[in-house]
């Protein structure tokens, strides 16, 4: 068994249907993680600021703080416990706004056991892996006047510091690595995201949107399309 899997994991599930937060809850206390469950989004916001986390399952549409907002909150101090969102509600719009957010996942009611263990386990493994990853790795990427820390997920341009989620950091991880080279897309659904489907696809789009107007405050570094292949993060002499 993996390090991360189960035993101990501590989740956060925030679910206003008190019926399906008790059975889903109950099944996940038997597969041995510690489940803490909240009816509503301020509930939920309570428990998370008085105990630490290792995974957070929020359904979107609840009472008194939707999920969308509570995610928002806490995205604005951290950017790396994972989050899986629940809903019944499949436009893609709220999918792609989700990850907008900073989500790991999104999973659409109605839906099995098997398909949420599948999820949490997958979300928690990317997880474990950034967090042990060799220590050849490199650690920091410093061009033009940009740093990029990707040990404490954080991109400082100008003196100026901003933090980034798992997913954001992991990417620009990626577009480090291979300055000036083309990072080919269908490798970076497949690694961050671990499958290249329509949705991931999209999602993938968001991020490296989001990370192209963060490195637009360094004038010497853009994130190029380069189309039919990928994306290639160029670093401009000057």
């Amino acid at each position: 068994m993996e390090a991360f899997e189960n035993d101990h994991v501590q989740v956060l599930m925030a679910e206003d249907d008190e019926n399906l937060g008790l059975i889903l809850s109950e099944r996940l206390k038997s597969k041995g993680f510690e489940v803490d469950l909240a009816t509503d989004g301020a509930i939920a916001m309570a428990m998370y600021q008085k105990k630490k986390y290792d995974l957070l399952i929020l359904d979107i549409m609840m009472p008194v703080k939707d999920g969308f907002t509570v995610a928002k909150d806490i995205r604005k101090t951290d950017p790396s416990t994972p989050i899986i969102f629940v809903t019944a509600r499949s436009m893609k719009e709220d999918v792609l706004k989700g990850f907008e957010i900073g989500a790991d996942d999104y999973l659409t009611k109605p839906f099995s056991m098997d398909e949420l263990m599948v999820r949490i386990h997958a979300v928690l493994r990317r997880t474990f892996r950034k967090n042990t990853q060799s220590n050849n790795e490199a650690e920091q990427f410093q061009f033009s006047n940009t740093l990029f820390n990707a040990i404490t997920q954080s991109l400082t341009i100008n003196g100026i510091s901003t933090d980034l989620t798992s997913k954001e950091s992991e990417l620009l991880r990626m577009l480090c690595s291979r300055i000036n080279e083309v990072v080919p897309r269908d490798e970076a659904l497949n690694n961050i995201w671990g499958n290249d489907s329509y949705f991931n696809g999209r999602s993938m789009d968001v991020f490296i949107s989001k990370l192209r107007k963060m490195l637009s405050a360094d004038e010497r570094v853009e994130i190029m399309n380069v189309h039919g292949k990928g994306f290639k993060l160029v670093v401009k002499e000057g």
